[in-house]
């Protein structure tokens, strides 16, 4: 390990790290080689003290691969700088409230993301905290007769229907596929869901997951309201202590996960004050991610 590099394991939970002693902007082959290993191992690292320009995170963010989505912000703070005011019917704050599930990223693509590099810019005084859950902890911890159940079942993945379901919908136009408005947002212009299995095994350390999470609905051979009680079921066992972990954010600081081991959510915060955060999604490989169509 590089010898300026201190990782300290989050304590009373089955993942994460705390990494110290290196800079991001100028972190050089070998270091950023312990990083990913460090990485691979504890699928959730955190950063103090970054303090990432937006250039700086996407430089650093493509040394893990390609980039599916560069950067983009993640936040209640409108292109005027101002705080968008807490209306209900604002479609923005209902994508911010849609983020508040647990969830993986790009799960209804055709491709699932590899990952992501997150930094605090403004953070609330209080709430706004940014939780991750540990899916290889969470299949670990289910019996032989569950585990026996979920092999071979797979699960649809889409942003329509996680969308519709909570009523973060962000159009009146009818999209026969949420049964109501349609999502126009990321992701909106995929509209057969992706199938994926629910027992997921990570193609680098070859360890087996949960592929779950709000977008997976639909588990082909289940009538619908069996299909939800299992997949419901499993987000609220996997979802809970030791497997979880809420970071509480600093400015500065940057955080890196394996979006293919982990879910996450946004926690609430009072839409009243500012949050800006920006997000990178690493690319997912398009072999190992790749899910087939519905």
């Amino acid at each position: 390990m590089t010898a300026s590099m201190q990782v300290r394991p989050l304590p009373d939970t089955t993942f994460g790290a705390v990494v110290t002693g290196i800079s991001l902007r100028d972190i050089d082959a070998a270091g950023f080689a312990d990083l990913y290993r460090t990485w691979l191992e504890h699928a959730l690292l955190v950063l103090p003290d970054q303090h990432l320009t937006n250039d700086e995170q996407v430089k650093f963010a493509r040394r893990f691969g390609g980039l599916e989505i560069e950067i983009t912000p993640i936040s209640n703070v409108g292109r005027n700088g101002q705080v968008r005011p807490v209306d209900p019917g604002d479609q923005v704050l209902k994508v911010l409230k849609g983020n508040q599930y647990w969830h993986a990223d790009s799960t209804y693509m055709p491709v699932q993301a590899k990952g992501a590099v997150f930094t605090a810019h403004v953070v609330p005084k209080s709430g706004g905290e940014t939780g991750w859950a540990d899916m290889r902890a969470a299949y670990a911890a289910l019996d032989d007769e569950m585990k026996a159940r979920l092999e071979g079942l797979s699960a649809h993945h889409s942003i329509h229907y996680s969308q519709a379901k909570m009523e973060a919908l962000l159009t009146r136009e009818h999209d026969p596929m949420a049964g109501g408005p349609a999502y126009t947002g990321y992701g909106a212009a995929v509209t057969e869901a992706p199938l994926r299995p629910l027992v997921k095994r990570h193609p680098e350390t070859g360890r087996p997951s949960l592929n779950i999470g709000r977008h997976a609905y639909g588990i082909p051979g289940m009538d619908e309201a069996e299909s939800e009680r299992l997949l419901t079921g499993l987000i609220e066992d996997a979802c809970r202590p030791p497997r979880v972990y809420h970071h509480q954010w600093a400015p500065g600081d940057a955080v890196i996960w394996d979006n293919r081991c982990l879910l996450h959510r946004a926690c609430a915060w009072d839409f009243a004050e500012p949050r800006v955060m920006y997000h990178t999604r690493l690319a997912g490989h398009p072999v190992t991610e790749y899910a087939s169509a519905a």
